[in-house]
């Protein structure tokens, strides 16, 4: 990424997203918070997210039109950059009629260079420039979220989540003190606060903990936690409403924090699994499987190869379940003439603890084992990284086995 050293104030970058610019109040309430934070001395780029739930409304729109066709993926990325347009305007005229200079900029402005990959574009390079000129002028810098311009000129977008992206990757080329993501969560906890009463928010995190923790549910966008920990740009995650202490993710070989072994429990509810039911076990029949669904553009997360039986095996994976039928479709039509069946199921989630602790002792997996046996949680699927044990369970059993991995890996309140 293009990058131009700053010899004035220092870079911050901001991130809000849709839920802290939903309606002109909350953009006037946002709008003063900025003012007051450029007031410290500081150079503000502020990237923005469509506010509340336009995307969504966008792309109910772009299907209302199109009837029984689907939307041509260029048409659809243009349409849906036009939310965080309307955000970054207005959010620099707020500023400006608090009487800060302000200017808003889009994607293609702000110089983010992206591939040609439409609906979840990745970003190639930055060209600061104009960004640079515009705060050495003393404004405000405000920049729509979540798109880009591909080589061929054709607006993209980053995907889910990627105002967090855009905001991480212009920390990046700005060479920014701190990029700060602003949402309706007032930081990490070590799990799902709504599941476990007795979460605890995390002053600070390592990226690769956190990386995890993103993977598999928690509210930020994985792509932006690869970027902070490549570059190196610490991130702050704090609430849009609150003037309480966040939790910082950054790489430093110490944390604040009493290190536990065990950081966190991660849920991952967007789940569902597919078994393909004697195969033949035999090179290259794995890949015969997964091919056409790489072909499609199905991720798949977990597999499962059961020990061969009189020459034959099961293998079991998992998909997201918006991809669920699409797989489940295109599997029973690869495999109609090499396995007995295909099946697949929907309602089930992923529990995961996480922690680089786990790398240099015994017994967690053991431990996790047993406390989900005690609450009657049956697991259905297990894989595992060096710092991460995940097991595939029915969503129905999500609370008690959250509430009983907490406890068993002493990450309660009260367990400092």
């Amino acid at each position: 990424m293009t990058s131009i050293a700053n010899d004035k104030r220092p870079v911050i970058v901001q991130k809000y997203g849709g839920s802290s610019v939903a309606d002109a109040g909350m953009i006037n309430t946002i709008a003063r918070k900025i003012c007051a934070r450029s007031g410290t001395g500081v150079s503000m780029v502020v990237v923005v997210s469509a506010m509340g739930d336009s995307t969504d409304h966008l792309i109910e729109l772009a299907n209302a039109v199109s009837g029984d066709h689907t939307p041509e993926a260029r048409e659809l990325d243009t349409l849906l950059s036009t939310g965080e347009l309307v955000t970054s305007t207005l959010m620099a005229m707020a500023i400006s009629a608090q009487g800060h200079p302000a200017v808003s900029l889009s994607g293609q402005q702000a110089g983010i260079r992206t591939d040609t990959t439409h609906g979840s574009a990745r970003i190639a390079d930055i060209r600061v420039d104009r960004l640079r000129r515009e705060l050495d002028r003393g404004r405000i810098c405000i920049v729509a979220g979540f798109q880009g311009l591909a080589e061929n000129e054709d607006v993209t977008t980053l995907g889910r989540g990627g105002s967090d992206t855009t905001a991480v990757a212009l920390g990046v080329a700005l060479e920014a003190e701190q990029v700060e993501i602003y949402t309706d969560v007032d930081g990490i906890y070590t799990t799902d606060p709504r599941l476990v009463s007795s979460a605890r928010k995390l002053a600070e995190i390592g990226y690769d903990e956190m990386l995890e923790m993103a993977s598999l549910g928690a509210k930020m966008n994985p792509r932006s936690i690869e970027l902070g920990a490549v570059y190196d740009v610490p991130i702050l995650v704090a609430s849009t409403f609150e003037d309480v202490p966040g939790t910082l993710i950054h790489g430093g070989d110490y944390m604040m924090e009493v290190r536990r072994a065990v950081t966190g429990v991660a849920v991952d509810r967007d789940v569902a699994k597919i078994t393909v039911r004697s195969v033949e076990d035999r090179p290259g029949i794995v890949g015969q499987i997964f091919g056409p669904l790489a072909e499609a553009g199905v991720s798949v997360d977990v597999i499962v190869q059961n020990a061969s039986l009189e020459g034959l095996t099961d293998v079991t994976f998992t998909v997201s379940q918006g991809d669920f039928q699409r797989a489940l479709d295109l599997t029973q039509k690869t495999c109609a003439d090499m396995a007995r069946e295909v099946v697949g199921n929907t309602g089930l989630a992923k529990m995961s603890i996480v922690g680089t602790g786990m790398q240099n002792g015994p017994g967690y997996a053991a431990t996790m084992f047993d406390a989900l046996s005690r609450s009657n949680v049956n697991i259905e699927m297990i894989t595992t990284s060096e710092i991460r044990i995940t097991c595939v369970i029915a969503a129905t059993a999500i609370k008690e086995a959250a509430n009983a991995l907490h406890s068993a890996f002493e990450l309660d309140a009260t367990g400092d």
